[in-house]
């Protein structure tokens, strides 16, 4: 037997099947390794190396910051989809952008929430529209693009209040809208109800069940095809880094929340949160030559990031578990990369 028809035979018995299953289905692997991660620190802690216990109350707890990565790593997939390179790493700096101005319309100038909450969507999608006019009309690269915006946000944030926070008590009085909610013995962050669970369904339906998802997805896969099928290619390019620029109004609203203070450089401070989000959303399975992604993929992702990075700030002492958690997010990027790569080649497709 030829080694060609060793592999086909071996992709036809049930362990090959089960094998391909596993790693086309990036839901079912972020699963699987998401029980091996708990699993794993929860030893740990049975054996008393964590400084603290890894429980289903610090999980719930750690959900605060699952939130905001999860959201943000949505956002990427949208911009990486539409393909041509499609990146930006300008969400963290609208994040702190879009929230300044949330603080500006609560803190200083007296709004309404609900006015402010609209402001700061607004400004959001409006900053994600110049990266989708840059990238889609002008066609600069997306990486110069968003880089380039990355540190135009940033600064017009920090300038914007003479790099202070805003953190009077009107915005102190938003916390109410991060207060956790009690469910079965677990405080669970009411934002994973009221901002995470309908940004999910409404990215699911947006991309699975729209006209514009089957777009996304054919400009992405190839938009010389798409342009001769007569779709507005630049149009839904432009989209994409709109709706990732609203994305981002979310999540500053949630920041401001949490923090109870609006910060100028809530998404830029350390590595950003720009990093971790393109991380979640390559290790979900979004493919960086765009058309590929599944939002399901992406949800499990950062849950699985989130749960690692808890269990590894119990794992050492001190700083050096945050230090760690910037070892693992490179090492689960590499990884994640290394095997879009080998299904791709080995079963001809990705998830």
């Amino acid at each position: 037997m030829t080694p060609a028809a060793t592999a086909t035979h071996r992709r036809h018995t049930w362990p090959g099947r089960l094998v391909e299953y596993v790693l086309t289905e990036r839901v079912v692997l972020l699963t699987v390794l998401l029980v091996v991660v708990v699993g794993w620190f929860m030893v740990l802690d049975a054996n008393l190396y964590l400084v603290a216990p890894y429980d289903a109350g610090y999980l719930a707890s750690a959900l605060e910051s699952f939130v905001p990565l999860c959201v943000l790593a949505l956002a990427e997939l949208l911009v990486i989809v539409s393909g041509r390179g499609g990146i930006d790493l300008s969400v963290g700096a609208i994040v702190s952008l879009a929230g300044m101005a949330f603080g500006f319309c609560v803190g200083v100038w007296g709004m309404p929430v609900l006015t402010a909450v609209a402001v700061c969507l607004a400004v959001g999608t409006l900053l994600g529209a110049v990266n989708g006019f840059l990238t889609a009309y002008v066609r600069v690269p997306p990486l110069i693009a968003t880089l380039a915006t990355y540190y135009a946000y940033s600064s017009i944030a920090l300038v914007s209040n003479d790099n202070a926070p805003i953190s009077n008590r009107p915005v102190q009085d938003l916390t109410g809208l991060a207060r956790p909610v009690e469910l079965g013995g677990l405080f669970v962050p009411r934002q994973v109800f009221t901002i995470l669970l309908p940004c999910v369904v409404l990215m699911w339906l947006a991309v699975n069940r729209a006209t514009y998802g089957r777009k996304l997805y054919a400009v992405g896969t190839n938009d010389v095809a798409a342009t001769f099928a007569s779709l507005s290619v630049p149009r839904v390019r432009f989209t994409a880094y709109a709706g990732a620029g609203l994305l981002a109004g979310i999540v500053a609203v949630v920041t401001v929340a949490q923090f109870a203070s609006a910060r100028p450089d809530a998404g830029t401070v350390g590595n950003g949160m720009a990093l971790p989000a393109i991380t979640i959303a390559v290790l979900g399975g979004v493919a960086i030559q765009g058309g590929v992604g599944t939002v399901g993929g992406v949800v499990v992702a950062a849950l699985l990031v989130t749960w690692l990075n808890a269990g590894l700030l119990l794992a050492f002492e001190g700083s050096e578990g945050s230090q760690y958690q910037l070892l693992a997010l490179g090492v689960v990027l590499v990884l994640s990369a290394l095997l879009n790569t080998f299904t791709l080649r080995r079963y001809g497709r990705l998830p």
